[in-house]
């Protein structure tokens, strides 16, 4: 079993990117191998409300059980509630934000308010450090990267938020997890699309110093050719065991409910 917890149907507004419907989706999942994609409406994600590409999600689900929604929620609008709760009657398994996509905060009110309201619920919240990189961004897409500190505020904000943050690099991972308490650092999983694989070899160094069971697989394709995150992973050579637990046994585990701190 694989599944990629970062995937995306629809448009990108700054380049033409092919591949951004269910079909096409699909038969790059075929391709690589990948059983279940966990996927995010690319489009809506520049919309003045997000949330309004929910729908989409949900009904793709229905045609294609292998492709689970991640639905968004934008925390500076009045419904964002509303979206949260009929995501928990979707019964997802993970809800994202990308607050500077929205012109929010990262570690803000707004984005405190959610963290709260998913640690109340038990739901992980999906974090992308970035889409692209700064090298290749169109001029008009101005969107800071989210920063170490704003994601250990948002891990400290509530003891019992849960995070699966994409698109992450060697840098960001170690500032976060040997600036965090042990407990903090187990509530973050890191997917590792945005890792380097050979000849940096990053991927082993990190499986190493920061743990193999803080890692879980992610392509973020339509942006990036799921071959390199299976490509990295099949160059590590990793034992049966380890295989299975960055391709889905991690991910399995940090979704198991637990029992859980009281709010602060």
């Amino acid at each position: 079993m694989r599944i990629d917890v970062n995937a995306f149907l629809g448009r990108y507004p700054f380049r033409d990117v092919l591949g951004g419907s269910p079909a096409s989706l699909l038969r790059n999942m075929d391709r690589v191998g990948i059983d279940v994609a966990w996927i995010s409406n690319l489009s809506a994600m520049f919309w003045k409300d997000p949330a309004a590409g929910n729908e989409i999600l949900y009904h793709t689900h229905l045609r294609e059980p292998r492709l689970h929604p991640i639905p968004a929620v934008h925390p500076g609008l009045a419904n964002w509630r509303a979206a949260l709760e009929r995501a928990v009657d979707e019964g997802v398994s993970c809800v994202r934000a990308d607050p500077a996509y929205y012109g929010l905060d990262p570690s803000g009110p707004e984005m405190r308010a959610l963290v709260a309201a998913c640690g109340d619920l038990g739901l992980p919240l999906e974090l992308a450090v970035r889409l692209e990189d700064g090298r290749q961004r169109h001029p008009n897409d101005t969107a800071a990267e989210l920063a170490p500190w704003q994601l250990r505020a948002l891990l400290r904000s509530d003891p019992r938020a849960r995070f699966i943050v994409t698109h992450a690099d060697r840098e960001l991972i170690e500032q976060v997890h040997f600036g965090s308490t042990p407990e903090e650092a187990a509530r973050i999983l890191w997917d590792i699309c945005w890792i380097w694989g050979p000849p940096e070899d990053h991927l082993e160094l990190l499986l190493r110093t920061v743990g193999l069971a803080r890692f879980t697989f992610g392509t973020g394709m339509l942006l990036r050719l799921p071959e390199n995150s299976a490509a990295k992973l099949d160059l590590l050579n990793p034992s049966p065991a380890d295989r299975e637990a960055i391709e889905h046994g991690n991910l399995e585990r940090f979704l198991k409910p637990a029992s859980r701190p009281a709010a602060p």
